[in-house]
């Protein structure tokens, strides 16, 4: 297969698009980011909302950046491919943006139409389809999140006229791209059987949308939904013909551009990381990776929210972990997905709420520094004037369980809520900086339950490949090394892993249509190589924590277990005294 040429991977986060032009050797010839727009209810904090025209434009400007900055014609671009957040995005049956807003406006045409994945309105629907006991559930950890995309088209057709919402067509976000990209209506295996109840070799389950109240879609065959007859495309695999003509005058590329089939942009982070050989002591390992090995190296895109994602041969069941999921991204393998609902978010807010946060922003100013530095140094200072040696024995008395936006993953529980315990008459810069180490130590435990219930499952987890704007943050990465116990390999450019991904769906679907159809093994086997080609060396973080902190770490996630089954005790006997 030829690899000549450039490929364009988009990844439409949360707060922004970035595009990506990258090198068959996976180096960045240029990036580009256009931030988004999301939009809050004052009176409702569960209400989270976007625009694909927002998104849409975004796009286009970000392409057209990247190719003046590094000189590329669009006859270069051989091939693009999309990641995007797991987000709900309604059009009517011409494409045309539907409002998701409630009131007067719902199921009008109108840009606000994306709930996005925060969004937390769909509470009551999620309970309703979690009571039905269907298989679906079995392959969603055993409970359905409020953040997948059915509870919340359900709580759409609750409150929408049904005349408009019978005209309307149902996107996992990623999947609304390749489709305005290419007008081909076609779902990704990754979307449909990640956050749409897809169930793997099955397929949709006409029993379930019955029941929960969406019996339209299997009397129309799903045409809202896609995916009908086992129609729906593995990572990378060509969308329709590529670029349609509208399309590729917007973004600036020529028609018939090959697309990629999309993923979620956590599945993004994964193909952008694991097939990483590292560096450890500034010496390259001279083990190449297999596809096989893909098995022991957990995933983990972390940026405003995480999510943890693991590949095996066979489907492994966790509870409270998303998953199994048949083909996301290579047919005939599974993936487990977990999650933490908010970290970057998390870590941002005991920032920003602080009352020091004002003094602390000064001094990073004064310094010419970022906050973060500023904290890490007065960590180090409280360090040697309470003469411990370690961050964790300085927050030793304090304990701080994370779930402000509710629990994904491993509990999967939308009521779980944070808990200091420690606090003290202090709100200096001190306070701020304890607080600040005792939140990444949260984040650090939280993902080792995740992992560890993987683990207790039959997944062999003995690595983690970060992604995201935390893998910059070298504190936190060593807190999960030690935490876990296992190494930590962290990408050349955190911030382009998740581009580079997508950009690997772009070179896929160029390559793949040129040699026609594929056999599964064929697949695999040319969507790793071109992985392995494309991604950049990653640095390793092995465990350091001297015998005294192992103690304090294990004392500590002890703990942190114990409160989460003392939550769920109070909040029984509270409800029980409310009767």
């Amino acid at each position: 297969m030829s690899s000549e040429g450039y490929y364009i991977g988009i990844d439409v986060g949360t707060g922004s698009v970035r595009a990506g032009l990258v090198k068959p050797d996976g180096s960045i010839a240029a990036i580009s980011t256009e931030a988004t727009q999301t939009f809050r209810d004052p009176d409702d904090h569960r209400i989270f909302e976007q625009s694909t025209t927002d998104i849409w434009n975004g796009i286009g400007k970000t392409i057209k950046t990247v190719l003046k900055e590094a000189n590329v014609t669009p006859e270069q671009v051989k091939g693009l491919g999309f990641d995007a957040t797991c987000s709900l995005a309604v059009t009517d049956t011409n494409g045309d943006p539907v409002v998701v807003t409630g009131g007067a406006d719902l199921g009008q045409n109108g840009d606000r139409n994306i709930i996005l994945w925060a969004d937390h309105r769909a509470e009551e629907e999620a309970n309703l389809i979690n009571g039905t006991g269907s298989k679906v559930l079995d392959y969603v950890g055993g409970v359905m999140s409020l953040e997948m995309e059915i509870p919340k088209t359900l709580w759409l057709k609750r409150r929408m006229k049904p005349e408009l919402f019978s005209r309307c067509q149902f996107f996992d976000l990623p999947d609304f791209l390749s489709y305005r990209a290419t007008g081909d209506n076609t779902r990704s295996t990754c979307s449909v059987t990640c956050k749409c109840s897809y169930v793997p070799d099955l397929g949709w389950q006409p029993d379930f949308f019955t029941k929960i109240g969406l019996k339209e879609f299997v009397d129309n065959n799903y045409k809202q939904i896609g995916g009908a007859d086992g129609n729906i495309l593995t990572a990378g695999l060509p969308v329709g013909h590529g670029l349609s003509k509208r399309a590729a005058e917007e973004l600036g590329l020529l028609p018939g551009t090959p697309v990629g089939s999309a993923v979620i942009d956590a599945y993004a982070g994964w193909l952008g990381t694991v097939a990483a050989r590292f560096t450890e002591n500034g010496k390259l390992s001279d083990f190449v990776p297999s596809l096989n090995e893909s098995r022991h190296r957990l995933a983990a895109c972390a940026g405003t929210s995480t999510c943890h994602i693991v590949q095996s041969k066979e489907g492994v069941f966790v509870n409270g972990v998303w998953g199994p999921y048949k083909g996301a991204v290579f047919p005939g393998w599974w993936m487990n997905e977990g999650g933490q609902s908010s970290t970057g978010q998390l870590i941002d807010f005991m920032i920003k709420t602080h009352p020091a946060h004002g003094q602390l922003q000064q001094l990073a100013q004064d310094k010419n520094t970022s906050i973060h530095e500023v904290l890490h140094k007065e960590l180090h200072k409280l360090c040697a004037e309470y003469k411990v040696e370690s961050f964790t024995e300085l927050t030793k008395d304090m304990h701080f369980y994370p779930d402000l936006h509710g629990n994904r993953s491993p509990i999967a529980d939308p009521r779980m809520r944070g808990s200091l315990v420690g606090l003290a008459l202090d709100d200096g810069l001190s306070d701020l900086a304890r607080k600040y180490n005792l939140t990444l130590e949260a984040i650090a435990l939280q993902t080792r339950h995740i992992v560890d219930e993987m683990n207790s499952k039959g997944h062999a987890i003995q690595s983690i490949y970060m992604s995201g704007g935390q893998a910059k943050n070298s504190h936190l990465m060593q807190l999960f090394a030690d935490t876990i116990g296992i190494p930590v390999v962290l990408p050349k450019s955190s911030g382009a892993a998740v581009v580079l991904g997508a950009a690997m769906l772009g070179r896929f679907a160029s390559e793949a249509g040129k040699v026609g159809k594929l056999t599964e093994e064929e697949q695999c086997e040319a969507l790793w190589n071109i992985m392995v080609d494309m991604t950049p060396t990653g640095a390793l973080v092995a465990p350091a924590a001297s015998p005294k902190e192992k103690r304090l770490l294990e004392a500590k996630y002890k703990i942190f277990r114990e409160s989460i089954e003392i939550q769920k005790r109070w909040r029984q006997e509270m409800e029980e005294a409310a009767k």
